[in-house]
């Protein structure tokens, strides 16, 4: 039985102070949760928040880094530095990183490859616009994301690669798949893995939704059949908000 993942993505906020105290505030109320918690958090806040989340359940993971372990890459990040650090986790592909960055299926699949070269596990985002939704073509787009994304991996691999279903016209517009929809996108996924390496392994895929996960209609979406967890914007930047998201069956 594949384990649920409730992973809250910070984008651009919380100072190191900010963070440490929010850790401190989150770990008392999620000890006990069966979903596996993940902070991800701006590159300047790693160091302080691994340090607060030693002996609670909390995870750190990073938003970003480059595929290459060293070079001429100002501003950039190596997965060979967040592992330096003790970093466990990195978000790849976000569509905000898409939509501003510059971010493709090739630089995606090339990011996904360094974080398994580096012992990290990648959370990769997928999902279509409201226009692609519209014209009928929100499966073809997040199949095809997927499929890109994991061209070149091993078996073993693949089954440790989370995905992350993000529709790009629910990400902080207070919009949200309805449940059904989320789970048949997400078995839709499912399916792509599966023709590309077998049932098997797409059983063991954990594949998350995000787009304005928030405490009141996370237990819905968690108890489908096929989402494996969240990956949480917003909501993630409250104490209380995130940890009910976490213990959501409570």
């Amino acid at each position: 039985m594949r384990k649920k993942v409730i992973a809250g993505n910070w984008k651009m906020n919380m100072l190191p102070n900010e963070a440490m105290a929010f850790i401190e505030g989150l770990a008392p109320l999620v000890k006990d949760a069966e979903a596996e918690v993940i902070l991800c958090v701006p590159y300047t806040d790693l160091f302080y928040s691994l340090l607060t989340a030693q002996d609670t359940k909390i995870k750190i993971g990073a938003q970003n880094m480059h595929w290459e372990e060293s070079g001429a890459y100002t501003g950039e990040v190596s997965g060979k530095m967040l592992k330096s650090i003790g970093v466990e986790y990195v978000i790849i592909g976000h569509s905000e990183r898409r939509q501003y960055f510059n971010e493709n299926d090739e630089t995606v699949n090339k990011k996904v490859k360094a974080a398994f070269d580096n012992e990290l596990n990648p959370i990769v985002c997928v999902g279509e616009t409201l226009e692609q939704r519209e014209s009928g073509k929100a499966e073809e787009i997040i199949t095809t994301q997927t499929k890109l994304a994991l061209e070149g991996l091993s078996d073993e691999q693949v089954k440790n690669t989370i995905i992350a279903y993000e529709p790009i016209w629910a990400i902080g517009t207070g919009k949200t798949a309805t449940a059904d929809d989320a789970n048949n996108a997400i078995k839709a996924i499912r399916n792509e893995i599966a023709k590309n390496y077998g049932q098997n392994i797409a059983n063991e895929v954990i594949i998350q939704y995000g787009g304005s996960v928030k405490a009141s209609n996370a237990k819905e979406l968690f108890n489908t059949t096929d989402i494996d967890g969240g990956l949480v914007g917003g909501a993630s930047l409250k104490v209380e908000e995130f940890a009910k998201i976490v213990n959501y069956n409570a």
